[in-house]
């Protein structure tokens, strides 16, 4: 039996692919991960006002990514047993918090505290509002991921970029202005919650469609190929992180731009990010998810590890084309995990997500230590070798997508 049919009262709920919701909460992604990336768009700010050490600045990170990481798969597995359809605003009211805390804390114990804060409603939103997308698709798994991730990169582009018009020209209390940015996406998310909650009340009414894995793959095989996911994840956060948290600094370094125009430089590779996860979820589905992996991760090899031999205009042309190439990974990984556990959504959704900012955080730590007892440009050059890891890739196996009956 299709769940997606009409609700009465509410003929508009589960009816096919829900592009309003889809569209709300790629929105909504894109208001997140935009108050996310201010964080790191701060640190030339922070670092000059404070006195901070790379290597501060990388626990910064790591304890931002660790409690955005660490709690998801708890809250993904959580939802899977018990959908909570108004968690999702609850957790943006988290970010609300730790955005007030953050624009006017005094000191680096409280700079930790607030990111925490921030993080935390990061690791309440993300999980399930991958479960609402995977609800809202109408059996378009891959589109409705793409938006909702498109979203998500789109706000990583636009927070540093927000971040040079509004915190380097006015201060660190400007970062308050960004709470408007949550109250905003609590809003909306209310919205969805009420949707979500009509849905759950037809889902039960149709005693809820069994999902069934189409793959034929045997426990070992699926943890096999989990582990190889893994390592990419491992593979692009690594790299990304690095480019994230000190692509700004290896430019004012090595070219002596301004940190104004260093920000506008790193909007380009984030916005080059957001085109990248569009453009994987088309291609996954037209050539198969496991070769936009594999073409995703160490197809950006050769323009990653040209980057630390250019001048700038082609520094920052390799960047943007290495972050439209490395960018696809994701949506494809993600999808990819869940029709190999489709019954498990949330939790793979948490545990992925997880993942990614917490092998992001950990990278952001390991290379702040590595510059502080380096350099900047050593980091730089190391970081560009880790898409050759995407050859493992080849080692996927190849499975058809999960089928809902």
């Amino acid at each position: 039996m299709n769940v997606l049919t009409k609700l009465k009262g509410h003929p508009r709920v589960g009816e096919g692919t829900a592009y309003a919701i889809l569209f709300s909460m790629g929105f909504c992604h894109l208001l997140n991960d935009m108050i996310q990336s201010v964080i790191p768009a701060m640190y030339p700010l922070l670092k000059d006002s404070f006195g901070f050490t790379f290597a501060q600045i990388g626990v910064i990170t790591l304890i931002f990514q660790l409690t955005s990481s660490v709690f998801q798969p708890f809250v993904g597995q959580y939802a899977d047993r018990h959908p909570q359809p108004y968690s999702l605003a609850m957790g943006m009211g988290f970010t609300l918090v730790g955005l007030l805390i953050l624009a006017f804390a005094p000191n680096y114990w409280v700079i930790l505290l607030s990111v925490a804060v921030i993080g935390c409603g990061s690791s309440v939103f993300h999980p399930e509002a991958s479960r609402v997308a995977q609800m809202a698709s109408g059996g378009k798994k891959s589109l409705a991921q793409s938006i909702f991730q498109v979203g998500g990169n789109g706000g990583s582009a636009i927070g540093p970029l927000l971040a040079a018009l509004i915190i380097i020209p006015y201060g660190q209390h400007a970062v308050g202005w960004f709470a408007t940015a949550a109250l905003l996406a609590a809003m909306i998310l209310v919205r969805v919650g009420y949707w979500y909650s009509l849905l759950l009340v037809r889902m039960k009414q149709a005693h809820r469609a069994v999902r069934t894995a189409a793959h034929g793959l045997s426990e070992s095989a699926v943890r096999k190929a989990m582990g190889i996911l893994v390592m990419m994840l491992f593979s692009k956060y690594f790299f990304t992180s690095c480019m994230t948290s000190y692509f700004t600094f290896y430019l004012i370094e090595k070219f002596g731009v301004t940190v104004q125009a260093s920000q506008f430089c790193l909007f380009a590779f984030l916005a080059a990010l957001a085109a990248g996860t569009l453009l994987g979820g088309y291609f996954g589905d037209r050539y198969g998810r496991k070769y936009v992996i594999l073409f995703s991760i160490l197809g950006a090899a050769p323009f990653t590890l040209a980057l630390p031999y250019l001048n700038l205009f082609w520094t920052l042309v390799m960047a943007i084309l290495s972050g439209l190439i490395i960018a696809s990974a994701f949506s494809a990984i993600l999808v990819y995990a869940t029709d190999l556990k489709p019954d498990k959504v949330g939790m793979v959704s948490g545990v992925f997500f997880g993942l990614m900012f917490g092998l992001g955080g950990i990278g952001s730590a390991f290379f702040g230590w590595l510059a502080d007892k380096t350099s900047i440009e050593f980091i730089f050059n190391i970081s560009t070798l880790l898409p050759l890891l995407g050859v493992i890739a080849v080692f996927l196996p190849d499975i058809k997508p999960a089928k809902v009956n």
